[in-house]
């Protein structure tokens, strides 16, 4: 069969590399795609109906929707009412990431842990309401931000600033019309993901993400600098907790309001002395969290997407590959803000058979690779140990380079001094 990838990133390319491996594929495309992902099929990935003439034009009998923004904006309702098999939630359901403000509602209808907040819809109803607050707070963007719009606060000044950029300034535009402010949770985070048919969720697998910028985590959020897999924060008894308290009362909910789920249902949780809390849902794969969860995939994912579209996922089992896997986003100078485009990239052909490099802000012209965007390559490194992962990643950062590359030093350093792994 042929399989359209809707999406242009890193998560995109992870997810074309993975299904191309299934005996039952012949041909995969990604659209719009990158430098890195061919073919490519040119289309606004918004736009529903483009969509649905890409995929009629190449022939596709599977459409993998990848981003939050086509999800949010109904892409997969335009496709399944066309007749094509499409695989990512409705609209409807999406709103567990569109909305933070719904998201956050929603956990309290039914009882999902998650930190106490309040949503405002007025930057002086923000700014009074901080001023009756702790320190320690998190302002949050009510709509999607590509994963920067979220402010984590040391002081209520911080806080404050935080409701000038998101609700005056509207660096996030319409996303900023209302905000979430949050409770400060401390503890540690990861990412856990589970397959979904609207009745049954599959566990699929966990991974820790690193947001800032910089190492020790400093600066400001990203859509994350770098991700491994497994994680020590999720063995298979807390996994089976989170599915408890987590994951099947999202699905069981979403179902009885009308929305029912079918994708990747991404949970990112903060694991606390009270145990796991919400720190927010979203409605897809992670970017970097896919290109490390991916690459240790045993089982067809073509067969469990069908499965999942069929709603028989009760029926389905994961297979995974031991040892872990560990990614680095190689990013533009200047990200998260304006970044420069059009700079060569050198020493893509480096890689060895246990690393992988997935493309994300590239653009292929007159035969070379050139840069096009914040986060610019992901690189994974595979081993038997975290440690082995880790340096196989750096050793390919070390031989890939373009002008005003920057990366984090630190991925996966803490996991590997707690654990020795």
């Amino acid at each position: 069969m042929k399989v359209l990838i809707v999406g242009s990133g890193a998560r995109e390319h992870a997810l074309a590399w993975v299904v191309a491996r299934s005996p039952r594929v012949s041909e995969v495309a990604v659209a719009p795609g990158n430098g890195g992902t061919a073919p490519n099929v040119v289309v606004d990935p918004m736009d529903g109906i483009a969509v649905v003439g890409a995929a009629r034009r190449y022939g596709a009998e599977l459409v993998i929707v990848g981003p939050d923004d086509p999800l949010a904006a109904g892409v997969v309702d335009v496709l399944q009412a066309a007749g094509l098999r499409a695989f990512g939630p409705t609209k409807a359901a999406a709103q567990i990431e569109a909305s933070k403000v719904w998201s956050k509602d929603f956990m309290r209808r039914h009882g999902i842990p998650t930190a106490p907040y309040k949503s405002l819809d007025s930057a002086a109803a923000a700014h009074a309401y901080v001023d009756t607050q702790p320190e320690r707070l998190v302002v949050k963007a009510d709509g999607l931000t590509r994963g920067k719009g979220v402010f984590v606060c040391d002081t209520r000044a911080e806080a404050h600033t935080a409701i000038e950029e998101i609700m005056e300034r509207r660096i996030y535009g319409a996303s900023g019309g209302n905000v979430v402010i949050e409770q400060r949770l401390e503890g540690d985070e990861a990412s856990v993901f589970a397959l979904c048919d609207g009745e049954t969720a599959l566990p699929f697998e966990a991974a820790r993400d690193h947001k800032r910028i910089l190492e020790g985590e400093r600066g400001p959020n990203t859509g994350g600098m770098g991700a491994y897999s497994p994680t020590r924060l999720v063995p298979l008894d807390v996994m089976e907790d989170v599915m408890a308290r987590v994951i099947r009362p999202a699905l069981h909910g979403l179902a009885a309001e009308g929305r029912p789920f079918t994708g990747f249902l991404y949970a990112g949780l903060m694991f606390t002395e009270d145990g796991p809390q919400v720190i927010e849902f979203n409605a897809r794969m992670g970017d970097p969290e896919a290109q490390v969860i991916l690459p240790r995939l045993e089982s067809d994912l073509v067969d469990v997407i069908d499965a999942a579209l069929d709603g028989r996922l009760a029926d389905m089992r994961l297979r995974w590959r031991d040892g872990y896997a560990c990614g680095v986003c190689l990013a533009s100078a200047g990200y998260p803000d304006t970044v420069r485009d059009g700079y060569p990239i050198e020493g893509l052909e480096a890689a060895s058979p246990n690393e992988l490099v997935f493309h994300a802000g590239t653009v292929l012209r007159e035969g070379r690779v050139l840069t096009k965007g914040g986060r610019v390559l992901t690189l994974v490194g595979r081993g038997h140990t975290l440690g082995a992962a880790r340096d196989a990643a750096y050793r390919l950062a070390g031989q890939i380079h373009f002008d005003g590359v920057q990366y984090r030093k630190d991925i996966g350093a803490r996991e590997l001094a707690l654990s020795a792994v």
